[in-house]
C-alpha cells in the first residue's frame, strides 16, 4: 500500500496499473467500500486509491503516478471547491490546457458538489442519515449540535453536513452511509469514478 508520503511496498511496483487519487481517508474509503459492495476486488484489478491529505498534494501524486512517473492509469474524485488545484496538476502533468470539468471527467477524475458527505447525505436523504448516526449512539451528540444557536433552524443536511465534518467522523461514517445507500441511489461522481475504472 502507499500513504500521502509516498511510501510504497513491492505491491506497488509490480501489480498496480490504475491508481485513484481522492483528497482524504474518507474518500479512499467510502470509494473502496462502494466498489466492495459492487463485487469488485480493487487490488486484484491492480487498482489502488491513494488519499492524498488534500487536493493541494495533487500535483506531486501526479508527477509520481502520471506520464512523467510510473505513467498508470489515473482516475480521481474531488471537491468541487478544489477543482482549481486539479486542473492545474491535470495541466502541468501534460494532460491537456484549458481543461473543463467535462474534459476532468473524460480523464477519470469526477467532482463532488460540496464534498462526499453532501454528497451522500442527498443521495441518503437526511432521515437515513440520522438512521445511520442513531445506530452509531450518537444520535445525542447530533441533537445538542442542532440546539446550538448558530446551527438552530438551519435545514437537517446542513446540520448533518457539520456533525459529519470533523475529520474522525468523516473517517468512520464514509463506509457506514456508502453501505447505506441503495445501489439506484448512488452519487453520481462515485459511480462516475468507478464505472471509469
Amino acid at each position: 500500500m502507499i500513504d500521502s508520503g509516498g511510501a510504497a511496498t513491492d505491491e506497488l511496483a509490480t501489480s498496480v496499473r490504475t491508481v485513484i487519487l481522492v483528497e482524504g481517508i474518507s474518500d479512499r474509503l467510502a470509494v473502496e467500500t462502494l466498489a466492495g459492495r459492487s463485487g469488485r476486488d480493487l487490488n486484484a484489478e491492480g487498482i489502488l486509491v491513494v488519499a492524498m491529505n488534500g487536493a493541494k498534494n495533487i500535483g506531486r501524486f501526479l508527477d509520481r503516478f502520471g506520464p512523467r512517473g510510473r505513467d498508470l492509469t489515473l482516475a480521481g474524485l474531488y471537491d468541487a471547491a478544489e477543482e482549481p488545484d486539479f486542473r492545474r496538476g491535470l495541466e502541468r502533468a501534460g494532460f491537456g490546457s484549458d481543461l473543463s470539468r467535462a474534459d476532468l471527467e473524460r480523464l477519470g477524475f469526477h467532482a463532488c458538489v460540496e464534498d462526499l458527505e453532501d454528497e451522500l447525505i442527498r443521495a441518503l436523504g437526511a432521515d437515513d442519515v440520522i438512521a445511520v448516526v442513531e445506530s452509531r449512539g450518537e444520535l445525542g451528540p447530533l441533537q445538542t449540535l442542532q440546539k446550538q444557536p448558530e446551527w438552530r433552524g438551519r435545514p437537517t443536511d446542513q446540520q448533518l453536513r457539520r456533525f459529519l465534518g470533523n475529520s474522525s467522523r468523516k473517517i468512520d461514517y464514509a463506509p457506514l452511509l456508502v453501505d447505506a445507500l441503495d445501489h439506484s441511489d448512488v452519487p453520481r461522481p462515485l459511480a462516475a469514478l468507478l464505472a471509469h475504472v
